[in-house]
């Protein structure tokens, strides 16, 4: 492939927009509060395959989308910046992990990675609401739900992002990608 960049910023759309519409038509109530949605999974998966840098912009884009769309456009500032900080501290851990722990199993590796993109998104939803948005203290009643949504996306994405990486034209895609961006 002759414009290597070209082809990162193709896939990073095209993951950008698979975000939004997997947010916006894949919801499952939540018994805490809250949904969860396929879009949380792909938030970590495009980190895992884009790297922090082209995998935290389709992260972001992608859910701050699907915010606006769906009519909570002041939740799409917090979005962006959370989401992306998500992808980016995943893929950066697990970048790290794949050096440090190569013989560990590619699921868990993907798993630990996003345990502090996850937590990231908890602690950034609930700081968002309580001093962006004026909710003050009663933002913390969101917690149990962002827990549960994230635990969700954490789960979904390390098992699908290894199975998705046995299909040979996903991998002959990924292949050369430097993940330093």
């Amino acid at each position: 492939m002759k414009d290597r960049k070209g082809f990162r910023i193709v896939l990073t759309a095209m993951l950008a927009a698979m975000i939004c519409v997997s947010t916006i038509c894949i919801q499952i109530a939540s018994p805490v509060g809250g949904y969860i949605n396929l879009g949380d999974a792909l938030v970590l998966m495009s980190g895992f395959m884009l790297g922090p840098v082209y995998g935290g912009a389709a992260a972001g884009i992608g859910s701050a989308l699907a915010d606006i769309i769906t009519g909570y456009a002041y939740y799409a500032p917090g979005t962006l910046v959370i989401k992306a900080a998500i992808a980016a501290v995943a893929a950066l851990l697990a970048r790290s992990l794949a050096r440090r722990a190569p013989r560990m199993a590619l699921p868990l590796r993907l798993a630990l990675a996003g345990i502090p993109g996850e937590i990231i998104m908890v602690a950034g939803y609930l700081f968002y609401a309580w001093l962006c948005l004026g909710y003050g203290p009663g933002a913390a009643a969101s917690v149990p739900g962002s827990l549960v949504q994230a635990a969700a996306g954490l789960v979904i994405a390390a098992l699908l992002t290894p199975l998705l990486s046995q299909n040979r034209e996903i991998r002959r895609l990924m292949e050369g990608f430097d993940h330093r961006d």
